[in-house]
């Protein structure tokens, strides 16, 4: 007996070797997924479709040692609505920089503050556009999409013969304004 169920479909990858890179000229590249790698990256993202995804930019040297990717991401997403998983499509177009430094270090300790600039990375031997257009994406999705109409009811719980808590009941100092309102308007100065 086989197992009828297929593999998902690859992510897609599109690798430079950071030894074959240029060194005085920009490389330029074109990141654009075929519909099965749209597909795959639609799954990986929890999307419902992926009409489009392109990321258009250059790689080239930053000094001795280090690279800059510097690029372009436009795509058009579907994302299931927050609160009734309708279709809510959306465009993206993002600017997307990262710089590749050679002799990066990673800042050790508990608590470690998080650089201003968070598209610093350590410099791999292949740079993979294809990841850097699924982490871009990936951030520039919006969190909470909703669809035209939908709004977020009001849910009310209690033990059966108690009285419900509502949401104005945990806003202790919301009647304190109208209260201020009423003796302010009875004073005669």
């Amino acid at each position: 007996m086989t197992d009828m169920k297929s593999d998902p479909p690859a992510l897609p990858s599109q690798p430079y070797r950071v030894a074959a890179l240029p060194t005085r000229k920009p490389m330029r590249f074109t990141f654009s997924p075929n519909v099965a790698e749209r597909a795959a990256l639609a799954v990986e993202l929890g999307l419902l479709d992926l009409p489009a995804l392109q990321l258009v930019g250059e790689i080239r040297a930053a000094g001795r040692n280090d690279y800059t990717l510097e690029a372009a991401l436009t795509a058009r997403v579907v994302q299931p609505c927050s609160i009734t998983l309708a279709p809510v499509p959306a465009a993206i177009s993002e600017a997307v920089r990262r710089l590749y430094v050679r002799d990066y270090i990673m800042p050790d300790g508990d608590e470690v503050e998080l650089a201003d600039d968070d598209s610093i990375d350590p410099l791999p031997e292949v740079i993979d556009v294809a990841d850097v257009a699924r982490e871009a994406l990936a951030l520039a999705l919006p969190l909470y999409p909703r669809a035209p109409g939908a709004e977020l009811g009001q849910a009310v719980f209690a033990e059966p013969g108690t009285a419900p808590l509502k949401d104005e009941d945990l806003r202790p100092f919301a009647g304190l304004a109208a209260l201020k309102a009423k003796l302010e308007g009875g004073r005669s100065d």
